[in-house]
Protein backbone atom coordinates (compact mmCIF):
# COMPACT_ATOMS: atom_id res chain seq x y z
CA UNK A 1 0.00 0.00 0.00
CA UNK A 2 1.14 3.36 -0.59
CA UNK A 3 2.83 5.00 2.51
CA UNK A 4 1.06 8.22 2.50
CA UNK A 5 -2.10 6.11 3.11
CA UNK A 6 -3.41 6.93 6.46
CA UNK A 7 -5.32 4.08 8.17
CA UNK A 8 -8.01 6.61 9.07
CA UNK A 9 -8.72 8.02 5.65
CA UNK A 10 -10.60 5.53 3.88
CA UNK A 11 -13.34 6.76 1.06
CA UNK A 12 -15.60 5.40 -1.17
CA UNK A 13 -16.47 6.46 -4.66
CA UNK A 14 -19.50 5.27 -5.63
CA UNK A 15 -19.85 5.43 -9.29
CA UNK A 16 -16.90 5.05 -11.72
CA UNK A 17 -17.90 7.22 -14.70
CA UNK A 18 -16.36 10.19 -16.41
CA UNK A 19 -16.38 11.92 -12.72
CA UNK A 20 -16.39 8.96 -9.95
CA UNK A 21 -13.06 8.17 -11.18
CA UNK A 22 -10.66 11.00 -11.51
CA UNK A 23 -12.44 11.58 -8.62
CA UNK A 24 -11.47 8.73 -7.19
CA UNK A 25 -8.21 8.66 -8.57
CA UNK A 26 -7.56 12.71 -7.26
CA UNK A 27 -7.95 11.04 -3.79
CA UNK A 28 -5.99 8.34 -4.17
CA UNK A 29 -3.10 10.36 -5.21
CA UNK A 30 -3.53 12.54 -1.69
CA UNK A 31 -3.17 9.78 0.52
CA UNK A 32 -6.84 8.52 0.76
CA UNK A 33 -7.17 4.72 0.67
CA UNK A 34 -10.28 4.85 -2.01
CA UNK A 35 -12.26 1.65 -2.87
CA UNK A 36 -14.66 2.19 -5.98
CA UNK A 37 -17.72 0.95 -6.31
CA UNK A 38 -19.82 0.72 -9.65
CA UNK A 39 -22.44 -1.93 -11.19
CA UNK A 40 -20.28 -2.55 -14.24
CA UNK A 41 -18.48 -5.57 -13.76
CA UNK A 42 -16.44 -5.11 -17.05
CA UNK A 43 -15.63 -1.33 -15.94
CA UNK A 44 -14.31 -2.72 -12.50
CA UNK A 45 -12.04 -5.35 -13.89
CA UNK A 46 -10.17 -2.93 -15.94
CA UNK A 47 -9.80 -0.42 -12.99
CA UNK A 48 -7.99 -3.38 -11.28
CA UNK A 49 -5.75 -3.62 -14.06
CA UNK A 50 -4.95 0.06 -14.16
CA UNK A 51 -6.81 0.42 -17.18
CA UNK A 52 -9.43 3.23 -18.47
CA UNK A 53 -13.13 1.95 -20.01
CA UNK A 54 -12.69 4.99 -21.63
CA UNK A 55 -10.62 7.99 -22.74
CA UNK A 56 -9.45 10.80 -20.57
CA UNK A 57 -5.88 12.90 -20.89
CA UNK A 58 -3.80 11.59 -18.27
CA UNK A 59 -6.34 9.71 -16.26
CA UNK A 60 -4.93 6.22 -17.29
CA UNK A 61 -1.16 6.94 -15.95
CA UNK A 62 -2.49 8.35 -12.88
CA UNK A 63 -4.73 5.62 -12.27
CA UNK A 64 -1.87 2.50 -13.21
CA UNK A 65 0.13 4.06 -10.47
CA UNK A 66 -2.42 4.01 -7.70
CA UNK A 67 -3.80 1.07 -8.14
CA UNK A 68 -0.18 -0.44 -8.35
CA UNK A 69 0.54 1.52 -5.21
CA UNK A 70 -2.61 -0.04 -3.58
CA UNK A 71 -4.60 3.41 -2.73
CA UNK A 72 -7.54 2.59 -5.30
CA UNK A 73 -9.06 -0.75 -6.22
CA UNK A 74 -12.74 -0.87 -7.56
CA UNK A 75 -15.46 -3.79 -6.78
CA UNK A 76 -19.33 -4.06 -7.58
CA UNK A 77 -20.23 -4.38 -3.78
CA UNK A 78 -20.78 -1.02 -1.53
CA UNK A 79 -17.87 -1.37 1.65
CA UNK A 80 -18.14 0.38 5.31
CA UNK A 81 -15.98 3.61 4.87
CA UNK A 82 -16.16 6.87 6.76
CA UNK A 83 -16.55 8.98 3.86
CA UNK A 84 -18.65 8.46 0.54
CA UNK A 85 -19.33 10.11 -2.92
CA UNK A 86 -21.82 9.41 -4.83
CA UNK A 87 -21.38 10.03 -8.43
CA UNK A 88 -23.89 8.52 -10.52
CA UNK A 89 -25.52 9.81 -13.48
CA UNK A 90 -28.69 11.77 -13.12
CA UNK A 91 -30.82 12.05 -16.69
CA UNK A 92 -33.81 13.31 -17.29
CA UNK A 93 -37.06 11.66 -18.21
CA UNK A 94 -39.22 12.63 -21.22
CA UNK A 95 -41.28 15.28 -19.26
CA UNK A 96 -37.36 16.21 -18.64
CA UNK A 97 -37.95 15.87 -14.54
CA UNK A 98 -34.82 14.54 -13.32
CA UNK A 99 -34.11 10.72 -12.92
CA UNK A 100 -33.29 10.05 -9.09
CA UNK A 101 -33.44 6.46 -9.08
CA UNK A 102 -29.42 6.00 -9.73
CA UNK A 103 -29.02 8.71 -6.39
CA UNK A 104 -31.57 6.07 -4.86
CA UNK A 105 -30.32 2.64 -5.38
CA UNK A 106 -26.67 4.10 -4.17
CA UNK A 107 -28.34 5.29 -1.01
CA UNK A 108 -29.99 2.28 -0.42
CA UNK A 109 -26.92 0.28 -0.94
CA UNK A 110 -24.79 2.28 1.23
CA UNK A 111 -26.89 2.45 3.99
CA UNK A 112 -26.50 -0.79 5.74
CA UNK A 113 -23.15 0.07 5.72
CA UNK A 114 -23.54 3.18 8.56
CA UNK A 115 -22.71 3.03 11.66
CA UNK A 116 -23.11 7.17 12.83
CA UNK A 117 -21.16 9.69 12.42
CA UNK A 118 -20.30 9.24 8.43
CA UNK A 119 -19.86 12.16 5.50
CA UNK A 120 -21.89 11.13 2.15
CA UNK A 121 -20.93 13.29 -0.32
CA UNK A 122 -23.58 13.65 -3.14
CA UNK A 123 -21.48 14.98 -6.47
CA UNK A 124 -23.84 14.33 -9.04
CA UNK A 125 -25.48 16.94 -10.85
CA UNK A 126 -28.57 17.29 -9.70
CA UNK A 127 -31.94 19.81 -9.07
CA UNK A 128 -32.66 21.23 -5.83
CA UNK A 129 -33.48 19.29 -3.13
CA UNK A 130 -31.34 16.02 -4.33
CA UNK A 131 -29.13 16.19 -1.42
CA UNK A 132 -32.25 16.10 1.18
CA UNK A 133 -33.78 13.44 -1.24
CA UNK A 134 -30.48 11.62 -0.32
CA UNK A 135 -30.82 11.82 3.29
CA UNK A 136 -34.41 11.33 3.39
CA UNK A 137 -33.56 7.62 1.46
CA UNK A 138 -30.64 6.78 3.93
CA UNK A 139 -33.10 7.75 6.89
CA UNK A 140 -36.21 5.12 5.21
CA UNK A 141 -33.41 1.79 5.47
CA UNK A 142 -31.63 3.58 8.70
CA UNK A 143 -33.75 4.65 11.23
CA UNK A 144 -32.61 3.66 14.05
CA UNK A 145 -29.34 6.17 12.98
CA UNK A 146 -32.08 9.33 13.11
CA UNK A 147 -33.53 10.83 16.46
CA UNK A 148 -36.43 13.04 14.95
CA UNK A 149 -34.70 15.33 12.35
CA UNK A 150 -31.30 15.07 14.24
CA UNK A 151 -28.40 12.59 12.93
CA UNK A 152 -24.95 12.53 13.42
CA UNK A 153 -24.48 11.41 9.62
CA UNK A 154 -23.40 14.13 7.77
CA UNK A 155 -24.75 14.95 4.56
CA UNK A 156 -23.26 17.21 1.54
CA UNK A 157 -23.34 18.36 -2.28
CA UNK A 158 -20.23 19.08 -3.93
CA UNK A 159 -21.10 19.57 -7.60
CA UNK A 160 -18.10 18.89 -9.78
CA UNK A 161 -16.63 21.73 -12.14
CA UNK A 162 -14.32 20.33 -15.25
CA UNK A 163 -13.83 19.88 -18.63
CA UNK A 164 -13.43 16.79 -19.98
CA UNK A 165 -9.94 16.84 -21.67
CA UNK A 166 -8.84 18.44 -18.87
CA UNK A 167 -10.35 16.36 -16.26
CA UNK A 168 -7.00 15.77 -14.48
CA UNK A 169 -5.97 19.21 -14.40
CA UNK A 170 -9.14 21.09 -13.63
CA UNK A 171 -10.23 18.52 -10.47
CA UNK A 172 -7.25 20.08 -8.63
CA UNK A 173 -6.97 23.55 -9.93
CA UNK A 174 -10.21 24.72 -10.02
CA UNK A 175 -12.02 26.24 -7.42
CA UNK A 176 -14.81 24.02 -5.69
CA UNK A 177 -18.85 25.21 -4.00
CA UNK A 178 -19.52 22.82 -0.88
CA UNK A 179 -23.07 23.11 0.69
CA UNK A 180 -24.07 20.67 3.57
CA UNK A 181 -27.02 20.15 5.32
CA UNK A 182 -26.09 20.86 8.21
CA UNK A 183 -23.00 24.00 8.92
CA UNK A 184 -21.21 20.64 10.47
CA UNK A 185 -21.61 18.56 7.15
CA UNK A 186 -20.44 21.49 4.83
CA UNK A 187 -16.84 22.08 7.15
CA UNK A 188 -16.36 18.31 7.11
CA UNK A 189 -16.92 18.17 3.46
CA UNK A 190 -14.57 21.34 3.03
CA UNK A 191 -11.81 19.70 4.73
CA UNK A 192 -12.15 16.20 2.50
CA UNK A 193 -12.37 18.37 -0.50
CA UNK A 194 -9.28 20.38 0.92
CA UNK A 195 -6.74 17.14 1.07
CA UNK A 196 -6.48 17.79 -2.65
CA UNK A 197 -8.29 21.18 -4.05
CA UNK A 198 -5.80 23.44 -4.70
CA UNK A 199 -8.17 26.56 -5.57
CA UNK A 200 -10.29 27.88 -3.49
CA UNK A 201 -13.22 25.94 -1.58
CA UNK A 202 -16.63 28.31 -1.47
CA UNK A 203 -18.44 27.06 1.21
CA UNK A 204 -22.83 27.38 1.31
CA UNK A 205 -25.77 25.40 1.67
CA UNK A 206 -26.83 22.35 -0.08
CA UNK A 207 -29.31 23.62 -2.17
CA UNK A 208 -27.47 26.56 -3.26
CA UNK A 209 -24.87 24.56 -3.96
CA UNK A 210 -26.88 22.18 -6.41
CA UNK A 211 -28.17 25.14 -7.89
CA UNK A 212 -24.94 26.72 -8.20
CA UNK A 213 -24.09 24.15 -11.05
CA UNK A 214 -27.41 24.39 -12.42
CA UNK A 215 -27.16 27.76 -13.01
CA UNK A 216 -23.48 27.89 -14.53
CA UNK A 217 -24.31 25.40 -17.36
CA UNK A 218 -27.70 27.44 -18.14
CA UNK A 219 -25.57 30.73 -18.45
CA UNK A 220 -23.63 28.92 -21.17
CA UNK A 221 -26.24 26.96 -22.59
CA UNK A 222 -28.16 30.27 -22.95
CA UNK A 223 -25.24 32.26 -24.87
CA UNK A 224 -24.79 29.51 -27.26
CA UNK A 225 -28.49 28.97 -28.05
CA UNK A 226 -27.67 32.86 -28.85
CA UNK A 227 -25.05 31.59 -31.03
CA UNK A 228 -26.90 28.84 -32.76
CA UNK A 229 -29.90 31.07 -33.09
CA UNK A 230 -27.38 33.59 -35.21
CA UNK A 231 -25.98 30.95 -37.23
CA UNK A 232 -29.68 30.29 -38.60
CA UNK A 233 -30.59 33.66 -38.81
CA UNK A 234 -27.76 34.19 -40.66
CA UNK A 235 -27.80 31.27 -43.31
CA UNK A 236 -31.54 32.79 -44.00
CA UNK A 237 -29.72 35.89 -45.13
CA UNK A 238 -26.95 34.61 -46.64
CA UNK A 239 -24.10 35.68 -44.12
CA UNK A 240 -21.65 33.88 -42.88
CA UNK A 241 -21.90 33.68 -38.88
CA UNK A 242 -18.29 32.70 -38.53
CA UNK A 243 -17.59 36.03 -40.66
CA UNK A 244 -19.92 38.16 -38.36
CA UNK A 245 -19.52 36.67 -35.17
CA UNK A 246 -15.58 37.14 -35.59
CA UNK A 247 -16.02 41.00 -36.33
CA UNK A 248 -18.62 41.44 -33.72
CA UNK A 249 -16.81 40.25 -30.81
CA UNK A 250 -14.17 42.85 -31.91
CA UNK A 251 -16.19 44.94 -29.52
CA UNK A 252 -14.08 45.05 -26.79
CA UNK A 253 -17.31 43.76 -24.22
CA UNK A 254 -18.62 41.42 -26.49
CA UNK A 255 -18.27 38.01 -26.46
CA UNK A 256 -19.95 35.85 -28.70
CA UNK A 257 -19.64 32.10 -28.51
CA UNK A 258 -19.24 29.75 -31.45
CA UNK A 259 -22.70 27.77 -33.00
CA UNK A 260 -22.86 24.35 -33.27
CA UNK A 261 -25.09 21.22 -34.57
CA UNK A 262 -26.22 21.46 -31.18
CA UNK A 263 -25.59 20.96 -27.18
CA UNK A 264 -24.38 17.24 -25.84
CA UNK A 265 -22.69 15.81 -23.01
CA UNK A 266 -24.35 14.80 -20.06
CA UNK A 267 -23.84 19.10 -18.11
CA UNK A 268 -25.54 21.74 -20.73
CA UNK A 269 -27.38 19.36 -22.17
CA UNK A 270 -29.33 18.53 -19.41
CA UNK A 271 -28.69 20.44 -16.47
CA UNK A 272 -31.05 23.35 -17.45
CA UNK A 273 -33.78 21.02 -17.61
CA UNK A 274 -33.73 20.54 -14.02
CA UNK A 275 -34.24 24.46 -13.27
CA UNK A 276 -37.07 24.46 -15.85
CA UNK A 277 -38.68 21.66 -14.09
CA UNK A 278 -38.21 23.35 -10.27
CA UNK A 279 -39.74 26.32 -11.62
CA UNK A 280 -41.50 26.29 -14.98
CA UNK A 281 -43.87 29.02 -14.51
CA UNK A 282 -40.39 31.03 -13.95
CA UNK A 283 -37.81 29.80 -16.29
CA UNK A 284 -38.35 31.40 -19.42
CA UNK A 285 -35.12 32.19 -21.02
CA UNK A 286 -33.72 28.59 -19.67
CA UNK A 287 -36.28 26.97 -21.50
CA UNK A 288 -36.09 28.92 -24.57
CA UNK A 289 -32.73 28.33 -24.87
CA UNK A 290 -32.69 24.42 -24.03
CA UNK A 291 -35.59 24.20 -27.13
CA UNK A 292 -33.27 26.42 -29.89
CA UNK A 293 -30.43 24.23 -29.27
CA UNK A 294 -32.43 21.10 -28.66
CA UNK A 295 -33.48 22.33 -32.35
CA UNK A 296 -30.52 22.68 -34.66
CA UNK A 297 -29.56 18.88 -35.07
CA UNK A 298 -33.25 19.20 -36.96
CA UNK A 299 -31.69 22.47 -38.68
CA UNK A 300 -28.64 20.71 -39.83
CA UNK A 301 -30.27 17.60 -40.81
CA UNK A 302 -32.02 19.58 -43.36
CA UNK A 303 -28.94 20.58 -45.48
CA UNK A 304 -27.59 17.30 -45.35
CA UNK A 305 -30.63 16.11 -46.83
CA UNK A 306 -30.30 18.94 -49.29
CA UNK A 307 -26.73 18.08 -50.62
CA UNK A 308 -27.94 14.29 -50.81
CA UNK A 309 -30.82 15.75 -52.79
CA UNK A 310 -28.95 17.76 -55.10
CA UNK A 311 -26.13 14.81 -55.53
CA UNK A 312 -28.89 12.46 -56.66
CA UNK A 313 -29.95 15.16 -59.03
CA UNK A 314 -26.53 15.36 -60.33
CA UNK A 315 -26.43 11.40 -61.29
CA UNK A 316 -24.94 10.34 -58.50
CA UNK A 317 -27.08 7.15 -57.78
CA UNK A 318 -25.51 6.16 -54.15
CA UNK A 319 -23.87 9.80 -52.42
CA UNK A 320 -21.60 8.71 -49.67
CA UNK A 321 -21.58 10.76 -46.82
CA UNK A 322 -18.98 11.75 -44.36
CA UNK A 323 -19.76 12.94 -41.03
CA UNK A 324 -16.82 14.28 -38.97
CA UNK A 325 -16.91 13.38 -35.46
CA UNK A 326 -19.44 11.44 -33.27
CA UNK A 327 -18.63 12.96 -30.04
CA UNK A 328 -20.48 15.75 -27.74
CA UNK A 329 -17.15 17.99 -28.24
CA UNK A 330 -13.69 18.08 -29.85
CA UNK A 331 -10.94 15.61 -28.89
CA UNK A 332 -12.69 13.17 -26.40
CA UNK A 333 -14.42 10.33 -27.06
CA UNK A 334 -17.62 10.70 -24.67
CA UNK A 335 -20.82 10.38 -27.05
CA UNK A 336 -23.36 11.30 -24.17
CA UNK A 337 -26.25 13.45 -25.59
CA UNK A 338 -23.96 13.79 -28.93
CA UNK A 339 -25.95 15.98 -31.26
CA UNK A 340 -23.36 14.41 -33.70
CA UNK A 341 -24.58 10.94 -33.42
CA UNK A 342 -28.41 12.05 -33.12
CA UNK A 343 -27.53 13.79 -36.47
CA UNK A 344 -26.02 10.18 -37.93
CA UNK A 345 -28.36 7.78 -36.75
CA UNK A 346 -31.44 10.35 -38.48
CA UNK A 347 -29.54 10.36 -41.38
CA UNK A 348 -29.02 6.69 -41.61
CA UNK A 349 -32.42 5.87 -40.78
CA UNK A 350 -33.58 8.09 -43.15
CA UNK A 351 -31.19 7.13 -46.35
CA UNK A 352 -31.46 3.75 -46.88
CA UNK A 353 -29.97 4.18 -50.10
CA UNK A 354 -26.77 6.02 -49.31
CA UNK A 355 -23.48 5.33 -47.84
CA UNK A 356 -22.85 7.01 -44.32
CA UNK A 357 -18.73 7.30 -43.57
CA UNK A 358 -18.70 8.04 -39.96
CA UNK A 359 -15.34 9.29 -38.83
CA UNK A 360 -14.84 9.38 -34.97
CA UNK A 361 -11.04 9.45 -34.32
CA UNK A 362 -11.45 8.38 -30.77
CA UNK A 363 -13.17 5.26 -30.91
CA UNK A 364 -12.55 1.78 -32.87
CA UNK A 365 -16.05 0.37 -33.51
CA UNK A 366 -19.46 1.90 -34.15
CA UNK A 367 -21.72 2.91 -31.48
CA UNK A 368 -24.41 0.77 -30.44
CA UNK A 369 -27.19 3.72 -31.81
CA UNK A 370 -25.37 2.91 -35.29
CA UNK A 371 -24.04 -0.68 -35.32
CA UNK A 372 -27.32 -2.18 -36.55
CA UNK A 373 -27.54 0.63 -39.41
CA UNK A 374 -25.92 -1.91 -43.02
CA UNK A 375 -25.11 1.71 -44.94
CA UNK A 376 -22.73 3.04 -41.96
CA UNK A 377 -19.48 2.01 -41.51
CA UNK A 378 -16.38 3.55 -39.41
CA UNK A 379 -13.75 4.71 -41.36
CA UNK A 380 -10.55 7.48 -40.54
CA UNK A 381 -11.17 10.71 -41.42
CA UNK A 382 -8.87 10.51 -45.41
CA UNK A 383 -10.32 7.88 -46.09
CA UNK A 384 -13.76 9.27 -45.87
CA UNK A 385 -13.20 12.73 -46.59
CA UNK A 386 -11.48 11.35 -49.98
CA UNK A 387 -14.70 8.62 -50.98
CA UNK A 388 -17.29 11.26 -49.74
CA UNK A 389 -19.83 13.25 -51.89
CA UNK A 390 -20.93 15.50 -49.15
CA UNK A 391 -18.96 16.17 -46.42
CA UNK A 392 -20.18 17.52 -42.79
CA UNK A 393 -18.20 18.69 -40.38
CA UNK A 394 -20.15 18.02 -37.12
CA UNK A 395 -17.00 18.02 -34.43
CA UNK A 396 -14.27 20.23 -34.48
CA UNK A 397 -11.57 17.47 -33.57
CA UNK A 398 -8.03 18.69 -33.75
CA UNK A 399 -7.12 16.39 -36.70
CA UNK A 400 -10.07 17.65 -38.51
CA UNK A 401 -8.16 21.07 -39.82
CA UNK A 402 -5.60 19.35 -42.15
CA UNK A 403 -8.53 18.20 -44.42
CA UNK A 404 -9.49 20.96 -46.37
CA UNK A 405 -6.54 20.30 -48.83
CA UNK A 406 -8.16 17.00 -49.88
CA UNK A 407 -11.82 18.43 -50.52
CA UNK A 408 -12.75 18.83 -54.35
CA UNK A 409 -14.68 20.98 -56.13
CA UNK A 410 -17.58 18.72 -56.49
CA UNK A 411 -17.80 17.89 -53.15
CA UNK A 412 -20.33 19.88 -50.97
CA UNK A 413 -19.15 21.25 -47.80
CA UNK A 414 -21.04 21.57 -44.63
CA UNK A 415 -19.22 22.98 -42.11
CA UNK A 416 -21.37 23.06 -38.85
CA UNK A 417 -18.21 24.33 -36.53
CA UNK A 418 -16.34 26.90 -38.78
CA UNK A 419 -13.21 24.79 -39.00
CA UNK A 420 -13.12 25.87 -42.65
CA UNK A 421 -15.34 28.83 -42.82
CA UNK A 422 -13.36 32.02 -42.33
CA UNK A 423 -9.92 32.47 -43.97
Amino acid sequence: MNKNVKADKSLTVIGLGYIGLPTAVVFAQNGWRVIGVDVNQKAVDLINQGKLPFTEEGLEAALSTVVQQGALSAQIDTPPSNVYIVSVPTPFKDDHEADLSYIELASRNLAPQLKGGELVVLESTVPVGATQFMADIIKEERPDLFHGEETDLLFAHAPERVLPGRIMIEMTSNDRIIGGLTPEATERAKEVYESFCAGHVFTTDAKTAELSKLAENSFRDVNIAYANELSIICERLGINVWELIELANKHPRVNILQPGPGVGGHCIAVDPWFIVATDRENSRIVATARKINDSKPEFVKSKITQAIRKKVEEGVECPQVALLGLAFKPDIDDLRESPALAIAKDIAKDNKNIGILAVEPNISELPTALADFSNVKLMDAEAATQSADVIVQLVNHGQFKVLEDLFSPTQIIIDTRGTWAVK
